[in-house]
């Protein structure tokens, strides 16, 4: 784990707060004759009163980079926090969540100004919005100015100085520091002869979550046998995700979506990561899933993109593929978002409703059989096989009922050598298309015919389903290839 350098310009800058160990003046810093840390593995907290070009501020951050730390701020969030021009960029994806968190504050106030420490604000109802910011621009200290004309808007950010920080706001810096990383406060956890450490990203929250608590434990003492360290993480690790050497996500992907963001950064960061951007890019949405395998020869069911709900698309649908007919939403999950037509008038609203939400729609011949095949995939080999049995009296292996509740039909796990070998053959085809991480191919099979339905970059590793067969093996085998991975980048060899 990281070791904690605290820099200022002045120590008396520092007298408010518990005396740290690493406190440095940015002189002592910048002048060090020698490292001023041997750890490698270095996080720099850089608390000057000015990140100024060319102020001793500045160049703290940009000899922490030099040095092959990890700072905060870095030289390019600095360099943005320098313009309104730049930093505004920032929040061009989130302008709409701004109005609306803003609006919630109500009153007749034109102008809300807050400070954020580490990410957290105590404004009531910013707390969110502070941390997207923080994400955007990770700064230990951040006042956020708003203006309201029209809607909410971003007027202005600032970054004060500690010594700026006064009365009530040292408490809320303390308490966002020490939760931004406790080692400040406190002496390192020994370690206990773990050669790298492992994030996997978890929402304790997720109703249907990739991997069950059982699971979690097991990938866990599965990587402390090997010399890994696994620590569960949920989002609020964004900021402090450089401590670790690789990233597990264990909780369902989107593009639009912070487990995307998480996987960005990681990758950013020279991380391993599973499941990797690329990844997460390909195989969340079906309409490029589709074109990708039938570019490449992968069989699917007869296709069809849809773009209009017209009386004429309509006809032509059902020309070309027949009814019942099956309807996707490009991303989809967990048999969300999808639907069976049986008749023209069915096909013609459920195309009306879809493309409120997507410009395309993906259609589908149907094919029923009584389970779909399920390749788990880990670098291009086959990691276990499932087969999933459609709902009980339903056409789908999860079926969402009215009133918020789910029901799923049975697993059964099979050993890879029962598989039959055409079925493997698609699905190792299909996963290489994606890339070379972890992935759950789910395949129908009717007699000699075998088409893919989708890929998953996420796939579920359920302590009771997909281990059946292989045990606490798999969990090991997923954790030798994180560990293949992190030595490999170690070395500066390929992965």
């Amino acid at each position: 784990m990281s070791q904690v350098i605290i820099l200022v310009d002045d120590p008396a800058d520092w007298a408010a707060y518990y005396p740290a160990r690493n406190l440095l003046s940015a002189r002592d810093y910048l002048q060090a004759s020698e490292p001023v840390c041997t750890d490698k593995k270095v996080q720099v907290i850089n608390l000057c009163r000015s990140y100024k070009y060319l102020s001793p501020g500045y160049y703290c951050s940009l000899l922490a980079e030099a040095r092959g730390q990890r700072v905060m701020p870095s030289v390019r969030t600095v360099n943005d926090l320098s313009y309104k021009a730049l930093y505004g960029l920032h929040f061009e994806h989130f302008e709409s969540a701004l109005d609306k968190a803003m609006k919630k504050q109500g009153g007749d106030a034109t102008k809300v100004t807050f400070n954020i420490y580490f990410g957290q604000t105590e404004q009531e109802g910013l707390a969110e919005l502070a941390r997207q910011i923080f994400d955007q621009l990770p700064c230990p200290i951040l006042r956020v100015s708003f203006r309201r004309r029209d809607r909410w808007t971003l007027e202005a950010i600032k970054t004060p100085s500690l010594k700026q920080v006064k009365g009530a706001e040292e408490d809320q810096f303390a308490r966002a520091l020490e939760q931004f990383n406790a080692r400040v406060w406190r002496g390192p956890r020994r370690r206990r002869g773990e050669r790298y450490d492992l994030a996997m990203l978890v929402n304790e929250q997720e109703a249907m979550p990739p991997s069950n608590r059982a699971a979690l434990k097991r990938f866990a003492r599965a990587g402390r046998q090997l010399g890994i360290k696994v620590e569960i993480v949920g989002r609020d690790a964004y900021a402090r995700l450089g401590e670790y050497d690789g990233l597990f996500i264990r909780e369902t992907t989107a593009i639009d979506h912070h487990t995307y963001q998480f996987a960005r950064k990681a990758e950013q960061e020279g991380m391993v990561v599973i499941d990797d951007p690329r990844s997460i890019l390909r195989c969340t949405n079906k309409i490029y899933l589709a074109e990708l395998m039938q570019a490449n020869g992968v069989p699917v069911p007869p296709t069809a993109f849809v773009f209009s709900d017209t009386a004429e698309q309509v006809d032509s649908l059902i020309g070309e593929l027949g009814l019942p007919m099956v309807l996707k939403i490009p991303d989809g999950s967990f048999s969300r978002g999808i639907s069976k037509v049986e008749d023209r008038e069915a096909l013609g609203n459920a195309l009306h409703g879809y493309l409120k939400q997507s410009a395309v729609v993906l259609a589908q011949a149907f094919m029923y059989t009584d389970y779909d095949w399920r390749i788990g995939v880990l670098n291009n080999r086959p990691l276990f096989a499932c087969q999933y049995f459609m709902s009980k009296g339903h056409w789908q292996i999860y079926h969402h009922k009215d009133g918020g509740k789910t029901a799923s039909g049975s697993a059964r796990t099979v050993p890879i050598r029962e598989v039959p070998p055409k079925v493997l053959r698609v699905a190792l085809k299909a996963a290489r298309l994606m890339g070379n991480g972890l992935y759950g191919v789910d395949l129908k099979q009717s007699g000699d015919q075998v088409v893919v339905m989708e890929v998953n970059d996420n796939p579920n590793i359920d302590a009771g389903v997909e281990d059946l067969w292989l045990g606490e093996d798999l969990y090991r085998q997923v954790m030798l290839e994180f560990l293949r991975r992190m030595e490999a980048r170690r070395l500066g060899l390929p992965l």
